[in-house]
């Protein structure tokens, strides 16, 4: 294959996850052309209503996956955290990059670290597992619904006097602006979600040429971590609309796998962890997922979509 065809949303953040999947596969490909065709999604038409009032999987992948399996382009490449556990017929998760740091950071308006935020003070976020952990550690501040880019939350943070927001440090520090960090948040005070920081390559199933020139940059560590917390929010059947947070860590021969489950006010999680083979990721998700469920998640889960309905 001399050019691949390579399909991306066209955020600023989405084209440097694909010009980053580009670079590496013309390095390991001499003379390979990679043209980066850009896809609008409905997440990306719809801004001005929350992510969990849209009641939608793949908002902002299913527009990839349509010209994926159509062949109007080779590969389409994602933020991992916006993938569904479950793909559609015909497409698999075939590769992904090195794992930047997985966790999330503090923007604050006036520096302020997120325990010296005053009572009262108004966090933004778009996701309900940010929110669910903000009420639970922090029952005192407000939290208000934010979206767009990174950019654009930075933006509507100092244009309604927020005191700070909460964002994936993987975004921020690829689109350079570390420098806003306020504070790096630990993983006891903000689990991260499923795959982020992971930068994923979907393709179609099966593509035996494609899966060729994808090997040489897969990062194996990182493809077995994602696994086992993929199997992990695909038994708990999560998605948008549920507060779960998850992270795996690769140690050799074992994969130690943190995750959580809480309801939308923060008033109920259930935390959890596991110790499992590295040879067998997807085992080590679903018994913990299994785990978590008998001790309290799955009445979590049914209360959250009895909501819904």
């Amino acid at each position: 294959m001399e050019r691949l065809r390579l399909g991306t949303r066209g955020s600023k953040l989405a084209q440097w996850q694909a010009q980053a999947v580009a670079e590496r596969l013309k390095a390991c490909h001499p003379g390979l052309q990679v043209e980066i065709v850009i896809i609008k999604t409905v997440g990306d038409k719809i801004l001005d209503v929350a992510l969990s009032r849209i009641g939608d999987k793949g908002l902002f992948t299913k527009e990839l996956e349509k010209a994926l399996l159509e062949g109007d382009i080779d590969i389409a490449v994602h933020s991992l955290k916006d993938l569904p556990s479950q793909l559609g017929e015909g497409l698999r998760l075939s590769a992904v990059l090195h794992r930047e740091h997985p966790g999330d950071v503090l923007i604050s308006r006036r520096g302020v670290k997120y325990h010296e935020i005053p009572a009262g003070g108004v966090l933004g976020t778009s996701s309900l597992r940010r929110t669910a952990q903000i009420k639970a550690l922090r029952p005192d501040l407000q939290v208000v619904d934010i979206r767009g880019n990174v950019e654009t939350r930075i933006k509507k943070m100092e244009e309604q006097n927020l005191d700070g927001i909460i964002l994936a440090y993987a975004g921020v520090k690829r689109l350079g602006l570390e420098h806003l960090i306020t504070e790096q948040l630990s993983f006891d005070t903000m689990l991260p979600a499923t795959g982020q920081g992971a930068i994923a390559i979907e393709t179609r199933d099966p593509d035996p040429q494609i899966d060729n020139l994808l090997a040489p940059i897969n990062h194996m560590e990182t493809f077995i971590e994602i696994q086992a917390e993929r199997a992990f929010l695909g038994k708990m059947e999560g998605g948008c609309q549920v507060p779960i947070g998850s992270l795996a860590k690769y140690k050799g021969s074992v994969i130690e796998l943190k995750g959580l489950v809480a309801s939308l006010d923060g008033s109920k999680i259930i935390r959890d962890s596991m110790i499992g083979s590295s040879q067998d990721p997807l085992q080590l998700g679903v018994a913990l997922a299994e785990q978590m469920l008998g001790a309290g998640a799955e009445n979590i889960l049914n209360s959250i979509r009895t909501m819904e309905d």
